[in-house]
């Protein structure tokens, strides 16, 4: 049995080919509660029940950056794991909430891929990433750019 490989190079990727990544993530509250705290996002609308009884939803809602960075990790072991760096990240949706106990999924398409004019050993890949709960509802989108090696380079 072959080892899962990370990520794949450039030539393996197809524009149009759109791929569902096998992570996912349900998020706790300990998470929530973490990440709010080490990234000093300190909204009662994420850290406190009683607030929130008040609010919208009417219940806790997970940071948006929270669940852009979890959509953006899963697809590591697909998209970026041979890359040698993000380039740019754009056109970031929060599409829907995302609340305690919510599983999130994802998965990208390959919008586009160009060769690099200076060095003949990589490419930039072209994503759009859609992460989406439990229910199938899309929660966020986003496009960005990848340098990836090439194969055997």
């Amino acid at each position: 049995m072959e080892a899962n490989r990370m990520g794949h190079y450039f030539e393996e990727f197809e524009v149009g080919q759109e791929i569902i990544h096998c992570q996912s993530k349900t998020i706790f509250e300990s998470d929530n509660n973490l990440f709010s705290l080490l990234t000093m996002n300190h909204h009662p609308v994420h850290i406190n029940i009683d607030y929130c009884k008040d609010q919208q939803h009417g219940k806790i809602l997970v940071p948006g950056t929270l669940v852009f960075c979890l959509t953006v990790h899963m697809t590591v072991m697909d998209i970026s794991g041979q890359a040698i760096a993000n380039l740019e990240y754009e056109k970031i949706e929060h599409l829907a909430p995302t609340f305690i106990n919510d599983t999130i999924y994802s998965r990208t398409v390959i919008l586009d891929k160009k060769e690099s004019r200076s060095k003949n050993d990589r490419g930039v890949v072209y994503v759009e990433t859609i992460g989406f709960n439990q229910n199938n509802e899309d929660v966020i989108r986003f496009r960005r750019k990848i340098l990836i090696k090439k194969k055997g380079k």
